[in-house]
Parts: C-alpha cells; sequence; structure tokens
C-alpha cells in the first residue's frame, strides 16, 4: 500500500483525540443492572483504538493495557463516554488514555468510572510493525500526559524483564 509522503509529519495530540458514547442496555449488564466490567473493558480498548487508528494512520493491534480499577457503579439505562488521545509514541507503539465517564441523565449527574493507559501498535496487512509520526503536545496538560508517558514505559519495561527472568526460572 502506497503511502503519502506526511505519514511520517509529527501530529498534535488533538488530531487524535476520539470520544465515544454506549448507553448501557440490559444485556450489557450483570443479574444487579450494573455494566460488566468485561464490556467496559472492550469499550476501552475500541476507544483507545479509535485515538491510535486516528494518529498512525494504520491498522493498529492492542499491546498491553495497565492496571484498571472501576470507581463507581455503572447502571442499565446510563449513558457511558469514553474519550482517548495518544499520549506519547514510542517508533512503532503508542500510548493512549482513555477516561471513562458515566453520565445520567435523569438526575443531571456525572461522574469518573475508570481510566486506562493502553498500548498500540501500528502493523501493516501483514501483521508488520509500522512507524509512527511523533505526537506533539500543545498544552501543558498534554505536556504531563506526555511525560507520565516515558515514566509508565519505563515502569512496563521494568517489569516485563522481572516477569521474563520469573519466567526463565
Amino acid at each position: 500500500m502506497p503511502q503519502n509522503d506526511d505519514v511520517m509529519v509529527p501530529r498534535p495530540v488533538r488530531d487524535s483525540q476520539s470520544e465515544m458514547t454506549e448507553i448501557v442496555l440490559p444485556n450489557d449488564a450483570n443479574p444487579l443492572n450494573n455494566l460488566l466490567g468485561g464490556r467496559l473493558m472492550h469499550w476501552i480498548d475500541m476507544a483507545g483504538a479509535m485515538a491510535a487508528h486516528r494518529h498512525s494512520r494504520n491498522y493498529v493491534v492492542t499491546a498491553a493495557i495497565d492496571h484498571l480499577d472501576f470507581w463507581v457503579p455503572v447502571h442499565v439505562g446510563d449513558l457511558v463516554i469514553l474519550r482517548s488521545s495518544v499520549n506519547r509514541v514510542f517508533h512503532t507503539s503508542m500510548e493512549v488514555g482513555v477516561k471513562v465517564v458515566v453520565e445520567n441523565y435523569i438526575v443531571d449527574t456525572s461522574e469518573h468510572v475508570s481510566s486506562a493507559y493502553l498500548t498500540f501498535v501500528a502493523v501493516d496487512a501483514g501483521g508488520r510493525h509500522l512507524p509512527v509520526p511523533a505526537v506533539v503536545p500543545e498544552t501543558p496538560e498534554e505536556q504531563r500526559r506526555y511525560d507520565d508517558a516515558g515514566r509508565r514505559r519505563d515502569l512496563r519495561r521494568t517489569e516485563l524483564e522481572r516477569r521474563r527472568r520469573n519466567q526463565a526460572r
């Protein structure tokens, strides 16, 4: 597939920003009418992939997801809003942040449900890794997220090495 000359031109974070909204239906819930954690994880992965696709302009695959907490329950009928953007790029991979908010439009409330950091890798149709253009933070918040992503990458690499050493035993 021929690529445009501007494929590797650095792109601002705003070019990757994505928002996805879901309404929680009965088939998304457990017997207590609360959103299933696995369904929310799926939505987080999809929202993250949208930002990664927008930034890389290529196919992407999920390589990792960091720790995930569910802070408040989400009920049938609630709206779930997932906002995502690329935090930082590392050659063929990129860290994407996803923030999840639940809105109850009946009582006009909004609460932070979860946040996640996912690592995506850009690939071609054959699954080969592709380089990704740099991301350019433009605001102090984007710069903070960019810097934090570098620290998280170091932690991920340290933990991966620790697991590999333990596996070799």
